[in-house]
């Protein structure tokens, strides 16, 4: 038999400023918080949701004991491939689908959300692609900025990156694919994806994502985040994954120029930070109290 978890949340929808319904859960703390913050938001990964992640669940806890609410938050690129409602009906979107621009809306209908409804202190904190998508939010739309982001181990979205590398002629392998079913008419065309992670994503958002204008190398984009950051990476992705490998040393010589900017690097974690959660949640909560 699984596992039985009891906990108390309420069920949330939002609708972005470009019609897409977005779904999510939001527990409340029992006692003040003792953060400069009132609330986080949680973004997930690819293909990910927010119930479904079990880093977000020691986290949420962690957040909650100090007092700080917290909203876990679908964004439209949810799961590997779903059906979005949307005020001009249903469409299809997903982790194979989605335009990794349009984390923007998403991003702006929840913190809106939790402005109106929880407190003007509000965070961000995503893993992985959510990491990343929290740093271009805010980088694209600073004036909507959050009050802190937390990005839990961002891939670096680099094309000239993955061009360099090892396995360079395996990543323009499937680059090459991709442009060749969008150059004959068929963008939706799904294939199989290993670099820079094994998936299933139409040919279209391949290219939007990985394409040689590096719009979504996080690397570029932390200059021009206006709010305290923090980047947390793990030891063991950082040494295997070329999606990560050198991202310390690059973060750290931007945090030389930028103040508002922090790493913190967690010896023996994996993308996933399985058996180091808790270093990794004491590196987040030592950062956030000395904010």
């Amino acid at each position: 038999m699984g596992e039985k978890i009891t906990m108390f949340v309420e069920l949330l929808r939002v609708t972005t400023r470009d019609g897409f319904l977005l779904d999510g859960m939001l527990q409340r703390p029992s006692a003040a918080s003792k953060l400069d913050l009132d609330a986080v938001c949680l973004i997930h990964g690819t293909g990910g949701n927010f119930y479904s992640s079990s880093l977000f669940d020691v986290f949420a806890e962690k957040f909650l004991n100090l007092g700080c609410a917290v909203l876990r938050v679908n964004t439209r690129g949810h799961d590997g491939i779903s059906t979005a409602g949307t005020t001009r009906g249903g469409l299809r979107v997903g982790a194979a689908f989605e335009t990794v621009d349009d984390c923007r809306h998403d991003l702006a209908a929840w913190l809106d959300w939790m402005r109106a409804n929880l407190g003007a202190r509000v965070a961000l904190l995503g893993h992985s692609l959510g990491a990343v998508k929290c740093l271009y939010a805010g980088a694209q739309e600073p004036q909507a900025a959050p009050a802190r982001i937390i990005a839990v181990s961002p891939p670096r979205l680099s094309y000239s990156w993955f061009c360099s590398g090892t396995r360079a002629a395996e990543f323009l392998a499937g680059y090459q694919e991709a442009d060749a079913l969008v150059r004959a008419g068929r963008p939706g065309a799904l294939l199989e994806v290993k670099l820079p992670l094994p998936m299933v994503i139409a040919a279209a958002a391949y290219l939007e994502k990985y394409g040689p204008d590096e719009r979504y190398n996080y690397l570029n984009l932390l200059s021009g985040v206006p709010c305290p950051t923090l980047v947390l990476l793990g030891g063991v992705e950082t040494a295997q994954n070329m999606a990560f490998q050198e991202a310390p040393a690059e973060v750290a010589r931007l945090a030389e120029r930028h103040p508002r900017l922090a790493l913190q690097t967690i010896a023996g974690a994996d993308h996933f930070y399985s058996g180091v959660r808790e270093e990794a949640w004491q590196a987040i909560e030592k950062w956030l109290l000395r904010i």
